[in-house]
């Protein structure tokens, strides 16, 4: 089932899928996109688009001509006609922008996650249409689009974690050798190598969030996580907050 637009919209041909959730802004006009990627509108409100991250080589280190041309699509793509709006909750951040998804004649996360200007980033309160967004993302890393023709941004091996700059967002493909608890905090390693090993830790306070998901049964599979990377005792480690930032592979 797909809820339609309405019909005197530039998107009156096509579907806004039930995933991401019901109108939020109807017939919006985007005036400027700022810096951040955040969408201005008309009426003075910030609009964040959910689920995707835009390149940002200063702390990816990547080239920046990638982080302006993501912009410069997202506000040509923003402005083709007025934009409609769906959210779930939590529908705003901390400063009271509008985190949604937005759709004229294009999905704009889509649009951009095929053109390789946008990786996947799951929040850890929202994961609607995740799915539907790794498809894309799959998609124009299949063809090399985009940020994955740049090395610094291609998913990295668990064993080349350790040259992965400390805060800055990666995608890690690798397979999994264990799972432990330990004051309530869980691991998921990769590799035997404790020196070069790497891990995907769930805190005590996020383990609520995987209730219910079977951790141990990614022993032994390929998985494909992402998120920033932070470092515990001189090793890498990616929080893991919500059971949509792990990929199977196998």
């Amino acid at each position: 089932m797909c809820l339609p637009l309405d019909a005197n919209t530039a998107f009156a041909q096509r579907f806004i899928p039930d995933c991401a959730g019901r109108p939020e802004i109807s017939k919006a006009r985007v005036i400027r996109v700022e810096r951040n990627g955040a969408l201005i509108l008309s009426d003075g409100r910030a609009v964040l688009l959910e689920g995707i991250r835009l390149p940002q080589p200063e702390a990816e280190g990547g080239p920046r001509y990638l982080s302006e041309r993501a912009l410069s699509v997202l506000s040509n793509l923003a402005k083709q006609g007025p934009v409609t709006f769906t959210a779930t909750p939590p529908k705003q951040d901390r400063y009271y922008r509008v985190r949604a998804h937005g759709f004229n004649q294009s999905w704009l996360q889509v649009a951009l996650l095929e053109q390789g200007l946008a990786r996947v980033a799951i929040s850890p309160d929202r994961e609607e249409c995740s799915p539907e967004l790794y498809e894309a993302e799959g998609r124009a890393r299949a063809k090399r689009a985009g940020v994955w023709a740049i090395t610094s941004y291609a998913p990295r091996s668990p064993q080349a974690m350790g040259s992965a700059a400390t805060g800055s967002f990666q995608v890690v493909e690798g397979w999994v050798t264990n799972v432990a608890t330990k004051d309530g905090r869980i691991s998921v390693d990769f590799g035997n190598d404790w020196q070069r090993g790497f891990s995907a830790v769930i805190a005590p306070q996020d383990r609520r969030a995987f209730r219910g998901y079977d951790l141990q049964s990614l022993i032994a599979r390929q998985v494909r996580i992402r998120g920033t990377v932070q470092t515990s005792r001189g090793r890498p480690e990616i929080a893991l907050s919500n059971p949509s930032q792990i990929e199977l592979l196998n």
